[in-house]
């Protein structure tokens, strides 16, 4: 439930900032009250589009059995860690600009294609949050009980409406910029431990040679068979006895990584 919390709150609390943002950019540029409700049609076809990809991935699965949905299950992880990664950077490099990109964007789209350009400029905003969060807790469903699933999507929503409405309000004195950074470092560790349960689960496969199995056991400090390891493990990748191949692979997630941190460092 945590990391399906964590990720709908910060993916969700994004997408609120981008509709508040755009909402704010219509308030000021239109006086006939159609850029609203072009706005609030595209935020909903946005939210339509990333259920539709929920829909698509449970019908793709229905149709796939055995190995074949092992791979396609093993994949998703793959793409969801691969999402995550690139928006968290993303974000790094232009989220001092997004604002104003956005409103450029805006005012480029309704110039050429009128209040519809507002729609599809909230659309796609919306709909690349929500594909994110999609394939990341499609990437979760299939490792247990869906229950707390569902419960760390409602939760993450209501608390991401939440903090957007503090920071509008000025209540906390919320420092979402900070929140966002913050995040962002949270959602680097998921997304190297979906790369880690990846990788375990092509060695399990027999798809990619452990090459030393164990490498260590700390078992006796930590134990990720048991409720907190587990957490942990399900949290940050952790291994109380990691295969040589995931070591690797998990130092090569974070040297590229911290190596394209630095780069973005002055976006």
């Amino acid at each position: 439930m945590g990391n399906a919390f964590f990720v709908v709150w910060r993916e969700s609390l994004e997408a609120f900032l981008i509709a508040g943002i755009l909402y704010a950019w219509l308030q000021a540029n239109d006086d006939t009250g159609k850029g609203h409700r072009a706005l609030f049609i595209g935020l909903a076809v946005g939210v339509g589009l990333a259920l539709l990809l929920g829909w698509a991935l449970l019908a793709v699965q229905d149709e796939l059995t055995g190995e074949a949905l092992d791979i396609f299950q093993t994949a998703t992880l793959f793409v969801a860690a691969g999402l995550i990664t690139q928006m968290v950077l993303w974000m790094r490099q232009n989220g001092r600009q997004m604002k104003a990109k956005l409103h450029a964007d805006l005012a480029a789209a309704r110039q050429r294609a009128g209040f519809m350009g507002v729609a599809v400029v909230a659309a796609l905003a919306v709909a690349r949050e929500g594909a994110e969060t999609v394939i990341f807790l499609y990437g979760m469903a299939h490792e247990g009980d869906l229950t707390p699933l569902w419960f760390g999507f409602l939760a993450g929503i209501s608390a991401a409406g939440l903090t957007a409405w503090l920071a509008a309000k000025s209540l906390a004195k919320l420092n979402i910029g900070l929140l966002l950074r913050l995040s962002s470092i949270l959602l680097l560790v998921l997304a190297s431990a979906l790369l880690i349960t990846a990788i375990d689960r092509l060695i399990g496969a027999g798809y990619l040679p452990p090459l030393l199995d164990p490498v260590w056991d700390t078992s006796t400090l930590i134990d990720d068979t048991t409720k907190g390891g587990k957490l942990l493990a399900d949290f940050s990748g952790y291994r109380a006895r990691p295969a040589l191949s995931s070591l690797l692979a998990w130092a090569s997630y974070w040297g590229i990584v911290l190596f394209a941190w630095r780069r973005t460092s002055h976006g």
